[in-house]
């Protein structure tokens, strides 16, 4: 994500669309001037992001770089930095409007100039939920999904594990691919325990999850908090490849009871195997894998310090990616893992290669993005309402759009708030919709006519911050929000525009 001004900056900050009317024009003032509480007209550049945590079976790369359109405040859908691995793995929600996401974008702002003859444009709305697939049952109450890219893998499984029945069992014929498709959908059962273990352990520390989605490397458990000591972190981390090693055990326990070379046998004796590489890969010790949360969290306790853990984890995680990379084509042209081994370069030879380059690239890309993740993490104390929050200045529903822009510009104020007869307030005039009135039309427009009505959840206390604060506009989007006191008395307004201005500059800075 670009790194962007802070909204208001008095020298060197991009300039918005009003900026191209005259200076000293009322919008113009409206705009430039200083945030509530400032001295200098300056803003500090304070935020951060509220990303998920994915807990994922497999390695996961998250885009928490989207740029939002103003609606919301940003939130990262993004995302998750929390990848509790059963297999390679890339956040498809990282391309969804969200989530916490995922991410979609019209600039920052929201800087469309409205087009009805008193620029009010439409209230913001709510995104939905992500789906992420097709929806297979609510265990827990949690939903699972299961992705477009499966169907693919589904097949690529059926193909291989195919021919491998070809040579054991070629008195099946071409019922063979039944057989196959059957271990498919029987492995991928075994991923949706790994994941339930995860979401079942994060009810369990009171930690809300979004959803599973089962897709084309695994599968990931999205929770929306971060565990809260380094214990539960392990525990989180651990139960995923615990439950995988368990069902290894049952289906070794399970090709006891059956004659090898039937169906049955080459099926259970499949399964176990598949869910044995499944736990030792997640046990690897590096991010996104589980292996990685639970040396983070071993680093968390010994120092005390969370950060401290990931940067371990993530490095150690760059180092395993480099591995796979080189070792893994040469274990595999070897016969190290079982094949035989082969002394030119072949087609089987390139392919393990590739696949060996896409594994690497995940967990290389995974490992980066949960340092950035707790780089953001680490800056969330600093974001702060009180901060953040726009000079406001009450204006009665009918006051025309010039007068109440004078009178703004008169306090030095960037917001303006619309009360009853009263002195109660009603609704926030949107920046978005001011800045659709033309010029010589303001005075014959009321203020009401760009409001939006005030609701609860648009209503925050001053005292909010970090996580908190996120939340609360999380629950409640909109452009803008009115900033109260304990006492009831207004503050000001924080426009999610500078919220996310300010999560740009949390990005650009380092921890």
């Amino acid at each position: 994500m670009r790194k962007a001004p802070a909204h208001g900056e008095s020298q060197g900050g991009r300039r918005s669309a009003t900026d191209a009317h005259a200076d000293g024009s009322a919008a113009d003032a409206l705009r430039k001037a200083p945030a509530h509480g400032e001295h200098d007209g300056s803003r500090p550049p304070e935020a951060d992001a509220h990303p998920d945590r994915a807990y994922a079976t497999g390695p996961q790369t998250d885009s928490a770089g989207g740029e939002h359109d103003g609606s919301r405040p940003p939130e990262a859908d993004a995302h998750p930095d929390r990848a509790y691995a059963t297999g390679p793995y890339t956040d498809p929600a990282a391309s969804e409007p969200d989530a916490h996401s995922r991410h979609a974008t019209s600039g920052p702002g929201d800087r469309h100039l409205a087009h009805s003859a008193d620029g009010k444009g439409p209230a913001p709305q709510r995104p939905p939920e992500p789906r992420g697939g097709l929806l297979m049952g609510r265990p827990f109450g949690v939903p699972v999904y299961v992705a477009p890219s499966w169907f693919l893998v589904a097949a690529l499984i059926t193909w291989v594990f195919g021919g491998q029945l070809e040579r054991v069992l070629p008195e099946l014929g071409a019922s063979r691919y039944l057989v196959s498709l059957f271990f498919a959908v029987a492995f991928y059962a075994s991923v949706l325990v790994h994941e339930l273990a995860h979401t079942v352990a994060a009810l369990r520390f009171k930690l809300p999850v979004r959803r599973i989605q089962l897709q084309f490397f695994g599968g990931v458990s999205e929770i929306e908090k971060e565990a809260e000591t380094p214990g539960r972190e392990f525990v989180l981390a651990f139960v995923g490849p615990l439950l995988s090693l368990v069902l290894a055990g049952v289906f070794y326990a399970a090709v006891q009871t059956v004659e090898p070379g039937t169906v049955p046998g080459v099926l259970l004796a499949g399964l176990m195997i598949s869910n044995l590489i499944v736990a030792a890969f997640n046990l690897l010790p590096g991010l996104p894998l589980d292996g990685g949360r639970m040396l983070r969290a071993v680093v968390w306790k010994i120092t005390g310090k969370p950060m401290t853990g990931t940067v371990a984890a993530a490095w150690v995680g760059r180092a395993l990616a480099v591995s796979v990379l080189i070792g893994l084509p040469l274990l595999t042209q070897s016969g190290a893992l079982g094949t035989e081994a082969v002394d030119n370069v072949g087609m089987d030879t390139v392919l393990d290669a590739l696949l060996a380059a896409i594994l690497a690239a995940i967990i290389w890309t995974g490992a980066g993005n949960s340092l950035r993740m707790a780089r953001l993490r680490e800056h969330l104390p600093e974001l702060r309402a009180r901060a953040l929050t726009r000079r406001a200045v009450p204006v009665e529903t009918h006051t025309p759009l010039s007068e109440a822009l004078r009178r703004a510009n008169a306090a030095g104020a960037r917001a303006l708030v619309v009360v009853d007869a009263h002195g109660n307030p009603v609704s926030l005039v949107r920046e978005a919709a001011i800045v659709g009135v033309p010029e010589h039309r303001r005075p014959w427009v009321a203020v009401s006519g760009l409001a939006q009505d005030l609701t609860d959840g648009m209503r925050v206390s001053a005292e909010l911050s970090g996580e908190e604060l996120l939340d609360a506009l999380r629950a409640t989007p909109a452009t803008e929000y009115l900033v109260v006191e304990e006492t009831g008395e207004i503050y000001g307004v924080l426009s999610a525009a500078d919220v996310e201005r300010a999560f740009v500059k949390a990005m650009a800075r380092p921890s």
